[in-house]
């Protein structure tokens, strides 16, 4: 890749989005779409699929020959990487509005995000929290507020229904109480969210959290883009050098996007 290019991450981000803007919500729309990058390059910066992942390929091959999204990810706890929760920012800012008195209908669009190729509870759970976060903090809560283990709407939660429990420990702060090695750029969802929220919560701009998080290591771009949600919900686009943005490549593409979910 070059410099400004971005890979599988934001490559299914923007065919998530392009499926919410054109058809709305349909998973299998979204499977589809999904195939498209992973077999004609569709939503690269390149026209080529890059660095798809173990679990979505497989993914994506069951909804292939079943086409039915709802059953295509895999559920086992062995299939819980990081695919769903680094596309999923199109969910909370198409349904923003959902946040907070239909915390319980943002949380089951998050979750049924996942299930196309990431069906696992650690997955569904990872996505039902991140989103929900994200929303708050697009809304402009606090971030002290939203990351506290007594935040309301984390109650909200796990009262529709109960988080993993390895998610359960980073909502109550596990990202708080370590440090690298503990913290890494995992392609592990649970080490993955922790680690992106500990780079987001112990950094003071957008561009030291996504540096902090990529000089993980590993699979860094994954944190980075992870990470890079949870900043740009919190600090905004006016909180991301124009350095960062003016060496971005096909910035069409993802203006395009954008303008495509984002409610008035």
């Amino acid at each position: 890749m070059n410099p400004g290019e971005w890979t599988d991450d934001t490559s299914m981000a923007l065919a998530l989005s392009d499926s919410l803007r054109n058809v709305g919500w349909d998973l299998n729309d979204q499977a589809e779409r999904y195939v498209s990058w992973m077999q004609q390059g569709k939503y690269s910066v390149n026209g080529k699929c890059f660095d798809i992942g173990i679990t979505t390929s497989a993914a994506l091959h069951r909804f292939l020959d079943g086409r039915d999204a709802r059953k295509s990810g895999g559920a086992a706890e062995s299939a819980s990487g990081n695919g769903s929760i680094m596309r999923l920012a199109p969910v909370p800012i198409r349904f923003v509005d959902y946040y907070p008195h239909k915390i319980e209908e943002l949380s089951r669009l998050a979750a049924e995000s996942s299930l196309p190729t990431h069906a696992s509870e650690q997955c569904v759970s990872a996505c039902r929290y991140l989103a929900t976060v994200l929303a708050a903090l697009i809304r402009g809560e606090d971030r002290e507020v939203v990351l506290s283990s007594d935040w309301p709407a984390l109650r909200q939660l796990n009262d529709i229904e109960s988080l993993h429990p390895l998610i359960q420990d980073i909502t109550q702060g596990s990202f708080r109480h370590k440090q690298p090695p503990a913290i890494k750029g995992s392609g592990w969802v649970v080490k993955s969210l922790e680690a992106s929220l500990w780079a987001f919560h112990n950094t003071n701009t957008f561009e030291e959290a996504v540096l902090k998080a990529v000089n993980l290591g590993d699979d860094a771009d994954t944190t980075g883009a992870i990470c890079g949600q949870l900043a740009g919900a919190y600090w905004g686009e006016s909180g991301i050098p124009e350095s960062l943005k003016a060496g971005l490549s096909r910035k069409d593409m993802l203006e395009k996007a954008l303008a495509g979910i984002v409610v008035d």
